[in-house]
């Protein structure tokens, strides 16, 4: 039985390891950057590099950034006394591109599930809780997913704010529930966010 070439193993075996990529599909990736200019498979390979060196999590909102802050904690325009929280960076795009939200976020980097062994410690729940306690936010938005893990995070920090004078709401379910915010259209999260309501 033939066998590919080292390096082509190897790359099929990386492209293999990204999320929802088989062998097949591996294998055609592969096969495509073999067939591209090398310009084009190193400018590829570049901008890997470039991502994992240069974009980490903002120092005030968890979000993704290639300074110290991201560009919206950076942003005199946002109003910072509304504050969105949302389980990742993705999620918070998708909220930015429905246009409606003028706030700022949180990102809480993943969500309470028991089942995964992920608890409240491995999340930025207590950055969230001080930035909350050091005063000037009216409002905290829930956006977590309508799951039962995102629904029971979004409680979790209900309950860790009780004592707090900031007003807790959640968005509007027009978001169908055990839907992800990722994919959900403009229009529908839109909606979601204009008719949120008290958590």
């Amino acid at each position: 039985m033939a066998e590919f070439a080292e390096s082509v193993t190897r790359l099929i075996d990386e492209f293999a390891r990204l999320p929802g990529i088989g062998k097949k599909s591996a294998e055609r990736l592969a096969y495509h950057m073999l067939r591209v200019p090398e310009a084009e498979a190193l400018g590829l390979a570049s901008a890997i590099a470039d991502v994992k060196r240069n974009v980490h999590h903002c120092a005030i909102c968890y979000n993704l950034a290639e300074g110290d802050e991201c560009a919206i904690c950076r942003d005199p325009r946002r109003d910072p006394s509304l504050l969105c929280v949302v389980e990742q960076p993705r999620d918070l795009l998708a909220l930015e591109q429905a246009g409606v939200y003028r706030g700022r976020y949180h990102v809480l980097l993943g969500r309470i599930a028991p089942l995964e062994g992920i608890g409240p410690d491995q999340l930025t729940i207590d950055a969230l809780v001080k930035r909350v306690r050091a005063g000037g936010i009216r409002e905290i938005i829930m956006a977590t997913n309508p799951t039962l893990e995102g629904d029971g995070t979004a409680l979790h920090i209900s309950n860790l704010l009780a004592d707090q004078s900031v007003q807790v709401t959640r968005l509007a379910r027009g978001i169908t529930t055990g839907s992800v915010l990722e994919f959900a259209n403009k229009e529908i999260l839109a909606d979601a966010m204009t008719g949120r309501q008290k958590f």
